[in-house]
């Protein structure tokens, strides 16, 4: 990207981010997001996904440094050259998904997610869904702890613990992944064009009550969920060269 002459930082709220904030701000100067050219983002890959959020409307690349545990969305924390290090960045371009989200009372919630949207069983027994593809019925009946729709920058985060798959961020295919699925046993998932709508629907709610998260935003008691890709909304990353998300997700499949 071209040098960045105005920087925003934004940290997270431990003291490590707080201090690297400031040391930062001091060498580099400070500007509010919406007068800066880039966002320097410190923290982890939590706060890097709130940043996003957050700064969505300003359409500013953002450049996270890692202050936190695993930092997989971003890059090692030095304060040299970081105006250097902006100049050189790469970016990888991530569109979210959109979550529609219904419940029992008849509320509609809607909110985007960047890494995944998932339903997980909110009481002791397993949840119940059907889910739909473009309107049709692709499975009538998974009893899981929990099903999740995943973008591919999302599918080295809760999707592979899950057993996913790890999807190129090039891709434009989405990972549905089943969570702990008793039937049909050992059902995995699908991979689907990024195109498509997926619904699902809560068999029997009272009973099994399921509740819906959209990158840590959570609607409780859901009878049904849509999720789709969202292409107006596109959010840059910056990573330093060789160290983008296409080599990262790589990385993580030879480890």
């Amino acid at each position: 990207m071209p040098a960045a002459r105005k920087i925003a930082f934004l940290a997270s709220d431990t003291a490590l981010s707080q201090d690297a904030k400031q040391a930062l701000e001091a060498r580099y100067g400070s500007y509010a997001p919406e007068d800066a050219d880039v966002i320097v983002a410190l923290g982890g890959d939590g706060f890097m996904l709130q940043t996003m959020h957050a700064t969505q409307a300003l359409g500013l690349s953002v450049y996270g440094m890692n202050r936190g545990t695993v930092g997989f969305l971003m890059n090692a924390y030095a304060e040299d050259d970081l105006t250097g290090r902006l100049e050189r960045a790469e970016a990888a371009v991530v569109n979210p998904l959109h979550m529609r989200a219904t419940t029992t009372e008849g509320k509609v919630v809607e909110a985007l997610a960047i890494n995944e949207v998932s339903l997980l069983r909110a009481g002791p027994q397993a949840a119940k869904l059907r889910i739909l593809v473009d309107g049709r019925l692709r499975m009538e009946e998974l009893v899981c702890d929990g099903a999740l729709l995943c973008t591919p920058a999302g599918s080295t985060a809760y999707n592979y613990s899950a057993h996913g798959p790890i999807l190129p961020i090039g891709a434009d295919v989405l990972a549905l992944t089943a969570v702990a699925a008793f039937r049909p046993r050992r059902w995995r998932g699908a991979l689907l064009p990024k195109s498509a709508v997926v619904r699902f629907d809560v068999i029997d709610p009272d009973k099994r009550p399921v509740m819906a998260d959209a990158d840590s935003r959570s609607v409780a008691n859901v009878v049904s969920v849509e999720i789709r890709s969202e292409p107006d909304i596109a959010h840059r990353i910056l990573f330093d060269p060789g160290h983008g998300l296409d080599e990262r997700l790589l990385r993580e499949q030879f480890t």
